[in-house]
């Protein structure tokens, strides 16, 4: 393709998880191959555009259809109308399955550009069950997609199993990431709200969603960690009120730390001791990638692809969501034992190296895109 691919991206919010930090990866990646539109299903919500190279060619409209609403004919017909000026419609997760459908119903009568719809997981809506009528949609509408793209071996088994969805269709990408160096590894950013020195560092990323349940982390930490350790949650959200008064209640409030968003987290978690992480659910969380690329030993409820991503040596320390008294039990036994934390954190490091590198994951996206797009 001679001139740059024009691709529209269909996001049920453009913030600041880790679907949108890999889609600006990968536009950033990109360079001047492809100019993007990128609308988000709720309004105004476009903070990852502040992540963006400026010299990447990106537009956020506010004149195209609304991504969200009823669900109709005449909605759906403005929405393939809109996408047939691309050559290339990606569309994440259920917030942006109106595009999907729009395809599926108006693909057959006019020409429109394939499109290649992600799933990255679920929110707390539907941690521990979908919704039949999403099941029923996806099924009906995938079909439209030239391909499914999921991260986890776990959604791939539901797209196979329960969306009913044919192999060929689906492609599974792991998540990868700018692994840091072990330079950046030995100076870490500061952590705001964190004096240097002290007690151990537990700390995690996540939004402060009732999905990550923090307030559970919470409890952990009250019941495991030593009477000096800090708890830090970097990220922002809904929750933020409910884990104080839940660090209140725990009598630890004096050491959970909120800092709130931190631009290069990756950076500040090499500061961290221990990495933990609470969800009820996950699907192949970035965080991890991010925290075993520090050379952190991770404490985490196993969901989702968890078991599968951390090395051998962490997997004692993955314990059933409920378990929370065996959380605590080996938060204690890492907190106690620098070696151990030591040896599990290099071997974490070790996968991360050579399973979750950014350019592999870069390489297939690219392949993928450009292979579909060569379909027109």
């Amino acid at each position: 393709m001679a001139r740059p691919a024009r691709i529209l991206h269909c996001h049920s919010t453009f913030t600041l998880g880790g679907k949108e930090a890999r889609a600006v990866r990968l536009m950033n990646a990109f360079g001047d191959a492809a100019e993007h539109v990128v609308l988000s299903a709720m309004s105004g919500a476009l903070a990852a555009r502040e992540s963006i190279d400026p010299a990447i060619r990106v537009a956020f409209p506010a004149d195209a259809p609304p991504l969200h609403g009823k669900p109709g004919l005449h909605r759906y017909a403005d929405l393939a109308a809109y996408m047939a000026g691309f050559d290339l419609v990606l569309s994440y997760n259920w917030g942006a399955m109106d595009v999907v459908g729009a395809r599926r119903l108006f693909a057959p009568s006019r020409r429109l550009p394939p499109l290649i719809h992600h799933e990255d997981g679920f929110n707390e809506d539907e941690a521990e069950r979908q919704k039949p009528a999403r099941v029923w949609y996806r099924r009906l509408m995938l079909p439209a997609a030239a391909k499914l793209v999921v991260p986890s071996q776990r959604l791939e088994r539901i797209a196979r199993g329960i969306w009913r969805q044919p192999a060929v269709r689906i492609e599974r990408i792991p998540n990868g990431i700018r692994l840091p160096d072990e330079a950046e590894i030995a100076a870490p950013l500061p952590i705001p709200g964190v004096a240097p020195g002290g007690g151990l560092v537990i700390g995690t990323v996540a939004g402060l969603r009732p999905v990550k349940n923090l307030r559970r982390l919470v409890r952990i930490f009250a019941k495991g960690a030593p009477g000096d350790a800090r708890l830090v949650i970097l990220g922002e959200g809904p929750d933020r009120g409910a884990i104080l008064a839940e660090a209140a209640q725990a009598g630890v409030a004096d050491r959970v730390i909120l800092p709130g968003f931190v631009r290069d987290p990756v950076r500040c978690m090499a500061g961290f001791d221990i990495f933990a992480l609470s969800s009820d659910s996950e699907q192949f969380p970035i965080s991890l990638v991010e925290a075993m690329a520090c050379g952190l030993p991770g404490l985490m409820t196993d969901v989702g692809d968890i078991a599968a991503m951390a090395a051998p040596e962490n997997r004692p320390f993955i314990l059933p969501p409920s378990d929370e008294a065996g959380l605590a039990a080996g938060l204690a036994r890492l907190a106690a034992d620098p070696a151990l934390r030591r040896s599990v954190g290099a071997a974490n490091r070790g996968v991360a190296l050579q399973e979750f590198a950014e350019q592999a994951m870069i390489n297939r996206y690219h392949k993928l895109y450009w292979d579909v797009m060569r379909t027109i």
